[in-house]
């Protein structure tokens, strides 16, 4: 009997962009903004995309790594409220084999003259795929790009909320 194991983590991250809600918005609602920064980059080539925004719609991206190493994403939207919330149901497999189940949730704000971006995900990684923060840092890289897509729009860090202060 094969020994199965999954391990937790989660985490919050914000953002500030000089760009108002309505650009930073369709950046994850419109097909042709979000292609211009999610994806693997130079380092990886585009295999097959899909794009089904709307509550109960997928998405799909599935690329090639220099490496050799294929990689593919598949959402599923739950719940959209325009320009203020998104939240998805996302699963990742490498080389085919199922690595990860997450929910993640992105809220929208109007910040003083910009807006603000706020990321919440739970991610369950599976049979012996160690995650070791990856995920967050590979978020933090797509929160760059998003602000190189939006053209003239600098990001700054704003301090991640501390977990023990959630309100539950």
């Amino acid at each position: 009997m094969s020994q199965h194991k999954v391990d937790h983590a989660d985490f919050t991250l914000e953002r500030h962009y000089d760009a108002p809600v309505a650009l930073l918005y369709s950046a994850f609602a419109d097909e042709k903004a979000k292609s211009r920064w999610f994806g693997g980059g130079s380092e990886w080539d585009m295999q097959s995309r899909k794009f089904d925004f709307r509550v109960g719609g997928r998405e799909h991206l599935s690329g090639k790594w220099k490496s050799g190493m294929v990689s593919t994403f598949d959402a599923t939207y739950h719940d959209i409220v325009p320009e203020q919330r998104i939240v998805y149901a996302y699963h990742m497999h490498i080389d085919g084999k199922l690595i990860s189940v997450s929910l993640a949730t992105l809220q929208f704000a109007v910040d003083g003259a910009g807006s603000r971006l706020t990321i919440t995900e739970q991610g369950a990684f599976l049979d012996g795929y160690d995650d070791a923060g990856s995920r967050e840092k590979g978020t933090r890289g797509l929160l760059e790009r998003i602000a190189d897509s939006l053209k003239e729009a600098p990001v700054r860090d704003l301090p991640t909320p501390d977990p023990k202060l959630r309100k539950e």
